[in-house]
């Protein structure tokens, strides 16, 4: 049995209702990177005119829209991140 802490009461809880909160916490993390996920593609969204065949990305925009891609390597939740400055 692990302990677990429910509405701030301790007790130990069996396999099933560890699984369940294991799930739980699974969904959020899930719910929060697709949240992080949706604000990331809206942003790139917006600069990929930059990417036309006709123009030529500077090297801030490049990285730009390099760190937006890469941000979900680094964070899972929009209360964390930290947003590349857009050039």
């Amino acid at each position: 049995m692990t302990k677990v802490v429910i509405n701030g009461i301790s007790r130990d809880a069996n396999a099933e209702e560890l699984a369940i909160i294991e799930a739980n916490k699974a969904a959020a993390l899930l719910s929060a990177t697709d949240d992080l996920r949706q604000i990331r593609n809206q942003m790139l969204v917006e600069t990929d005119w930059w990417a036309s065949s006709d123009l030529t990305m500077t090297d801030a925009q490049t990285s730009y829209r390099q760190a937006l891609r890469d941000i979900t390597n680094t964070y899972s939740s929009l209360d964390d991140v930290v947003w590349p400055e857009k050039p």
